[in-house]
């Protein structure tokens, strides 16, 4: 996969960045920037293609995931991060994962099913229509959760739902509201603040 890091503070999070279709590796360094800038960046891009777009896993239509290459693509990203960890030096106890979009929505494959190596995230615009959820109990997992009240992706029902997955299995939660789909500054500076009290 390919990656950019950029080294922070020895004792700040490790903001690991996870860019929405089209994206890629620096799309979110902005973003981490603002998060925190002691911070530790590890940006990554997405290793599928979508019309020449870069992506984290395969989907078969607009809101239908490839579970398969979904349990794939996780995998891989779960162990790149494992050995980038090694490489800088950085504990995965200080990791955040931030998405948006695609790159959040991997996230939480990350969060459900390597729940002992990641429990903090910041994800923005999820949704996770995943049949094959693991039944785990999350209470030491940590989630700042926004969503968009006209989201044009991402339904209320699928923000429903994936706030659902979360408060089932005891995460801690911490949720805002946008108008829609796109990043804004504001739901930043409401990740910045919760990131502030982890």
């Amino acid at each position: 996969m390919k990656a950019i890091y950029q080294q922070g503070a020895a004792d700040a999070p490790v903001l690991v960045l996870l860019h929405g279709t089209g994206g890629d590796e620096q799309s979110l360094l902005e973003v981490g920037k603002a998060l925190d800038p002691q911070a530790s960046l590890l940006g990554i891009r997405g290793n599928v293609l979508e019309n020449g777009m870069p992506r984290y896993f395969k989907r078969l239509a607009e809101g239908v995931y490839d579970e398969a290459d979904l349990a794939l693509r996780g995998d891989e990203l779960a162990d790149f991060i494992r050995q980038a960890a090694k490489e800088y030096n950085f504990s995965l106890a200080q990791v955040v994962l931030v998405g948006y979009s695609n790159g959040a929505n991997i996230a939480i494959r990350l969060l459900l099913n390597d729940s002992d190596h990641f429990k903090k995230a910041i994800l923005y615009h999820a949704m996770y229509p995943v049949e094959n959820v693991p039944t785990n109990s999350l209470p030491d997992t940590h989630v700042f959760l926004s969503f968009g009240r006209n989201d044009p992706i991402v339904s209320l029902a699928d923000s429903a739902y994936v706030q659902e997955i979360f408060t089932s299995r005891g995460a801690v939660l911490s949720t805002v509201w946008t108008p829609s789909h796109q990043l804004t500054y504001e739901e930043v500076e409401h990740s910045r603040t919760w990131l502030t009290k982890q």
